[in-house]
C-alpha cells in the first residue's frame, strides 16, 4: 500500500468522479484507475461500486476512508517537521479554537507568537468543541482549544486544562425594553449587580445556536434555577449575538474575556456567586506528538494562561 494510491483513493471518494479526481491530484485518469485497482488487489475487497457510472464507496471503501485521510494527514505533519528549520523560520501550525476564545484569547497570544516566529503560517479553525474535537482525531489539526468537559470523551486525545473563566452578562446601554407581555415586569427593570441568573427570568436574552457550549451551559443553568429564558433571537455565532445584545434585542451571557473587549455601547454585569464558570483547556492527539511549531505556540498559550491568573474573571484550573 502507498501513500500515493491512498491519496487517489481519497480524492476518488470526495469527488465520486474518477476524471475530477485525476485533475484534482495531477495525474492521468488512466494511471489513477490503475493504481485504485491495485490498491484494491492488494486489500482484497472492491473500494468503489461502480454501477450505471454513479460512483459509491463500498462497505470496504467507508471503512478504509477515515483510516486513508488520517494516514495522509500524519504523513503531512512529518513532512512538515522535517521542513521546518532549526530555528522555525518556517513552517505551519493548525490551531482549532471555539469562537468565543478566537475572540476573547487567541488574538494577543498569535500576535506575540507570530512576533517571534513570523515565518510559520498560523491557520485557525473556528468551531464547537465537538467538531475540533472530531479535526483533531482525523489528523486536520495539531492543536485546539476546547471547553471541558468535551461532548463526547476520547481516550485518544489529551487535554490540558488552562483555566476557568466566569461568564459574565452583557446588554446594550441601555438595556432593551421588554418586547411583548412575555418580557413584562422584570424585563424594563434595570440590571442588579452583582446579577443572579433567577433575575434573568422574563427578560430578553439572544442565544447561540445549537451545539454552542455556551449555549447548553446557560440554558442548563436557567432551567436549575426554575424556568425557561425568553428568546427573542437564537442560532448566532459570537460576533453576530454581541451585534444583536449590541442592537438592543437582548442580553447576552459571554465570556468574561469576550466582554473586555465588547467595545462601548455595552454595560457588563457579573453574576452572583457561585456564577457561571467554563473550563478551557488544550488538546492535542495523544497518539501522535504535535509538530515542533505547533509545541512551540503549546508553550506560549501555557504561559499567556500562567500570567493571566489570577485576573478579571479568570481562575486557576480545579484539581482533582
Amino acid at each position: 500500500m502507498q501513500f500515493q494510491q491512498l491519496a487517489y483513493f481519497v480524492a476518488v471518494a470526495d469527488t465520486r468522479h474518477f476524471t475530477r479526481a485525476a485533475e484534482a491530484v495531477h495525474v492521468s485518469q488512466p494511471s489513477l484507475s490503475q493504481q485504485i485497482r491495485a490498491l484494491e488487489k492488494e486489500l482484497g475487497s472492491p473500494l468503489f461500486s461502480r454501477a450505471r457510472g454513479n460512483i459509491a464507496l463500498t462497505d470496504a471503501g467507508e471503512a478504509l476512508l477515515p483510516l486513508a485521510r488520517r494516514i495522509l494527514a500524519d504523513a503531512d505533519t512529518a513532512r512538515q517537521e522535517v521542513l521546518e528549520l532549526a530555528r522555525l523560520t518556517r513552517g505551519r501550525v493548525r490551531l482549532g479554537a471555539t469562537p468565543s476564545l478566537c475572540t476573547g484569547l487567541l488574538p494577543d497570544v498569535l500576535r506575540a507568537f507570530h512576533d517571534r516566529h513570523p515565518g510559520i503560517r498560523l491557520q485557525i479553525e473556528e468551531g464547537g468543541s465537538h467538531d475540533l474535537v472530531r479535526e483533531l482525531a482525523r489528523g486536520a489539526l495539531d492543536l485546539a482549544l476546547v471547553v471541558l468537559p468535551l461532548p463526547s470523551p476520547s481516550p485518544a486525545l489529551t487535554t490540558i486544562e488552562l483555566f476557568q473563566e466566569d461568564l459574565v452578562v452583557v446588554s446594550a446601554d441601555p438595556a432593551p425594553a421588554p418586547a411583548d407581555a412575555a418580557g413584562a415586569g422584570k424585563a424594563g427593570r434595570p440590571l442588579p449587580s452583582p446579577l443572579r441568573i433567577a433575575d434573568l427570568e422574563g427578560r430578553p436574552m439572544v442565544m447561540f445556536r445549537h451545539g454552542y457550549d455556551l449555549r447548553d451551559l446557560t440554558l442548563s443553568a436557567c432551567r436549575a434555577a426554575g424556568f425557561e429564558p425568553y428568546l427573542t433571537v437564537e442560532g448566532g455565532e459570537m460576533d453576530a449575538v454581541m451585534g444583536f445584545v449590541r442592537a438592543g434585542l437582548g442580553i447576552g451571557v459571554v465570556p468574561t474575556m469576550v466582554a473586555a473587549r465588547a467595545g462601548p455601547g455595552l454595560r457588563v454585569t457579573p453574576l452572583a456567586r457561585p456564577g457561571l464558570r467554563r473550563t478551557v483547556a488544550l488538546a492535542h492527539r495523544s497518539d501522535v506528538a504535535p509538530p515542533r511549531a505547533a509545541r512551540v505556540l503549546q508553550d506560549v498559550l501555557l504561559a499567556a494562561a500562567r500570567q493571566a491568573i489570577p485576573g478579571p474573571g479568570l481562575h486557576p484550573p480545579q484539581v482533582s
